[in-house]
């Protein structure tokens, strides 16, 4: 395998473990904490849960160019399935599948050198560092949910990320 390939591979399988913990911290949560913000100007747990399990699909269409209505789009489904435990987390697994499948997809040249520009931003970034991204993006999240479920006093320690 080449050094390339090992290395996507080593974020597919991060990406993976991200999704499992995920998972796993999503079924403690009961439905009456839901609601819970730490403060007033920041998310509720439903919306940071729901934000979190869009990012593997929501990302990949970023990448992939889409515009900003479609991203809404998708947002507003996962969003219509509430506290749905299994569904939200079906989400985030058909999202990890599509990403897995088209930077699978790109050849070494495309996955190193092609660039693409998020409808946000004025500069794009290539399929390597989208990837990288993604990884980050969704571990970032899945801390602060962990944030919110330890505030709240659950039992969740640093097990439950490794």
């Amino acid at each position: 395998m080449s050094d390339l390939k090992e290395m996507k591979q080593l974020l597919f399988e991060e990406l993976e473990h991200i999704v499992k913990t995920t998972s796993n911290l999503i079924a403690k949560i009961s439905a009456e904490d839901w609601d819970y913000k730490p403060a007033h100007n920041m998310r509720s747990l439903q919306e940071l849960v729901h934000h979190l399990v869009s990012v593997p699909a929501a990302d990949l269409l970023i990448l992939q160019e889409n515009s900003e209505e479609q991203i809404r789009e998708l947002e507003a489904s996962i969003a219509a399935d509430g506290g749905d435990k299994d569904k939200l987390m079906a989400w985030m697994n058909r999202g990890l599948a599509d990403v897995k499948s088209y930077m699978s997809g790109l050849t070494d040249e495309e996955f190193m050198q092609k660039k693409t520009k998020p409808f946000y931003l004025e500069h794009g970034s290539t399929q390597a560092k989208w990837l990288i991204e993604i990884v980050t993006h969704a571990q970032h999240h899945r801390a602060q949910m962990f944030n919110y479920l330890k505030a709240q006093g659950y039992e969740v320690n640093m097990f439950d990320l490794y």
